[in-house]
């Protein structure tokens, strides 16, 4: 069956579609306020040349973009990938400044990245280029003014190399706060590494109490499906078991395994690092990430890539609900496929929310000098999620409910990425507003 069809994937242009239909639900926005809330505050692109293994020299190109500081510090992580690019870590940006609001976390939103294949790098090297590219970035970065994370292909000791180097550079001063996500002996908060997926299962059951989802009402004993075996992916596997789900697929780079009795996690995790694939598990059928994406099953969560879920594969979604762990999974012409299938999506800004939640955890028990307890974390992360889940939901029954037409247009019925999109921009206008333009 040909599933071809022309589509824009550029994530920038999906942050912008999304923003655009969101705003249709806004009748009152100030004149100029549009530009205002989807213009980056400031982009800085550096060059780097970094000393390799071999003698070589190499340069490096390296981006931080903060998209708004208007409800607090910059918040957003740092990637190591080939495909980093301006466009990639703007809309990124973009994303962080939505999911902190409706997060009602007091930060803006911020993204960066260095473009660069740590596959192929040793240690030392990445160590190098981490070192090198905070250099450049000097004050770009800092505890009250942008405050980075890990993302893809950085870690917590990617975080540790970056607080030591920010640290040299601004002697006797706390400047722990200056990142997030950093070792738990270095003052990372506990909890911070399972907060992506835990926020995701957290925000997965709150949703369900709302019963919005056909046929579906509880985690327990859903059947469930995660593209990704990274750290969002791979944990979700192990939380969404535990909380009584049967993960019958899972995927990573090189492709999926089937098992419709149901994955044991642990054995998963065992193989892949023992073989570095999971293709070939015993037991399982070898499956491709297309075909992942296919199988019939109560939730799909995207943990991986961007652009997944496209106007050339939403068809065969046979999910009965999406959980977006990956930032930007689904594209504007997926999302309303998806819709007329009545597939209720819980959008990343929401979903995925938990890693700022508890990377502000951290911020603050930095600031004050103080550890938390891991059931203080895990507790308070819940109450944000369910919070953030709860305003979406209050959101999109009002915009139903008011069932308006602005500006005397034809408009669609909301989804719930419109109603976060909606709660998280009113959030930010208002602080605007307060704040107030003088420049």
């Amino acid at each position: 069956m040909d599933r071809e069809v022309s589509e824009n994937t550029n994530l920038a242009v999906v942050a912008q579609e999304q923003f655009k239909r969101a705003i249709t639900w806004i009748d009152d926005i100030k004149e100029g306020m549009i530009d205002h809330l989807i213009t980056p505050k400031k982009t800085t692109h550096v060059r780097f040349s970094v000393s390799m293994d071999d003698d070589s020299i190499r340069t490096f190109h390296g981006y931080r973009v903060l998209h708004s500081r208007v409800r607090g510090p910059g918040k957003g992580g740092i990637r190591y990938h080939p495909d980093v690019s301006t466009d990639e870590v703007t809309a990124l940006a973009t994303f962080m400044t939505w999911k902190t609001a409706i997060a009602d976390i007091p930060f803006g939103g911020a993204k960066g990245g260095v473009v660069c294949n740590t596959k192929e790098l040793s240690r030392a090297e990445i160590r190098r280029i981490t070192r090198s590219f905070v250099i450049e970035l000097g004050d770009t970065i800092g505890p009250h003014t942008d405050i980075p994370a890990p993302d893809m292909y950085t870690d917590a000791q990617t975080m540790a190399w970056i607080y030591d180097t920010f640290d040299v550079m601004h002697p006797g001063q706390n400047n722990g706060a200056v990142v997030t996500g950093k070792p738990i002996e270095m003052g990372g908060s506990l909890g911070r590494n399972e907060a992506t997926a835990r926020g995701c299962l957290y925000a997965t059951q709150q949703l369900l109490k709302h019963d919005i989802v056909p046929g579906l009402e509880s985690v327990d004993g859903a059947s469930v499906v995660v593209q990704g075996l990274g750290n969002a992916g791979g944990i979700a596997m192990q939380l969404y078991h535990e909380a009584g789900a049967r993960v019958i697929a899972i995927s990573d780079s090189s492709g999926g395994v089937l098992s419709e009795s149901g994955l044991d996690p642990d054995a998963v995790l065992k193989f892949k690092k023992e073989n570095g694939s999971i293709t070939g598990m015993p037991g399982t059928k070898k499956i491709t990430n297309e075909e992942l994406l296919s199988l019939d099953c109560d939730i799909l969560i995207p943990a991986a890539m961007e652009g997944q879920l496209r106007a050339d594969n939403a068809a065969y979604v046979k999910a009965k609900l999406v959980v977006e762990a990956a930032n930007g999974p689904t594209t504007p012409a997926a999302d309303a496929i998806l819709q007329s299938r009545n597939i209720v999506v819980l959008p990343d800004i929401v979903a995925n929310g938990g890693g700022v939640v508890v990377s502000y955890f951290e911020w603050v028990q930095n600031l004050e000098n103080q550890r938390w307890t891991l059931d203080k974390v895990n507790t308070r992360l819940q109450s944000r999620m369910n919070d953030s889940v709860d305003a979406m939901i209050d959101c999109w029954n009002e915009i139903n409910a008011n069932n308006h037409q602005p500006n005397g247009k034809k408009h669609h019925a909301p989804t719930l990425r419109d109603a976060a999109l909606v709660t998280a921009i009113k959030r930010i206008t208002k602080v605007t507003m307060q704040r107030d333009i003088w420049m």
